[in-house]
């Protein structure tokens, strides 16, 4: 009796691997993205020079760099978790505003301990500087409104798990070839019985 191995089911098991495999180095390649983007996050912070607030799809170039708004007409408040600059927890004051461009967005005014300060929901506008975060959202610096000064957006704090993500494929892929080698070898095992 012949020993044959399955041809389809090699070819479905051995393009799995292979794509396994791509993405792994897909993960390496976004890693080195992933650093010059962070070295960008971190010199854009370094920098004292302001950006235009970013229109929208514009906004990943302006992240942390330092911007100036003029809130026009405040749509909402809300407050979400935050730390302070002391790093304590507490509560990041929000509002919702349209800007005198038109254009609309979110300021982080300042900390409070409060859910919802009185001096952040009583804000109804004005200019404020500060940082651009991820959302994006402007961290105002200094605070406005009475309240504490939030943390700085720090892009230090995004991780570049990319690596981490490439080694998981690798590893995906070698222990998929080493179940399939093992169940040929039982099968055959079975068939010469």
């Amino acid at each position: 009796m012949t020993r044959r191995i399955p041809v389809l089911a090699t070819l479905l098991v051995l393009a799995a691997v292979a794509t396994m495999i791509a993405l792994g180095f897909w993960q390496l390649e976004r890693r080195e993205q992933k650093r010059a983007l962070l070295e960008s996050f971190e010199a854009a912070q370094a920098s004292n020079a302001q950006v235009p607030w970013p229109r929208e799809g514009e906004s990943e170039a302006a992240l942390y760099h330092r911007s100036r708004v003029t809130c026009a007409r405040v749509v909402s408040h809300s407050g979400i978790a935050g730390r302070n600059a002391a790093d304590e927890a507490g509560v990041a004051q929000v509002a919702d505003c349209v800007f005198a461009d038109g254009a609309v967005g979110r300021v982080v005014l300042g900390w409070s301990r409060e859910p919802l300060a009185a001096a952040g929901a009583r804000w109804q506008g004005g200019e404020v500087q500060g940082v651009i975060a991820p959302g994006p959202r402007l961290v105002a610096d200094p605070p406005v409104a009475g309240l504490e000064a939030n943390a700085i957006p720090d892009p230090s704090q995004i991780p570049n798990n990319h690596l981490s993500y490439a080694v998981q494929w690798f590893l995906f892929a070698g222990v998929a070839l080493v179940i399939y080698v093992l169940a040929l070898r039982k099968r055959m095992r079975e068939k010469a019985g």
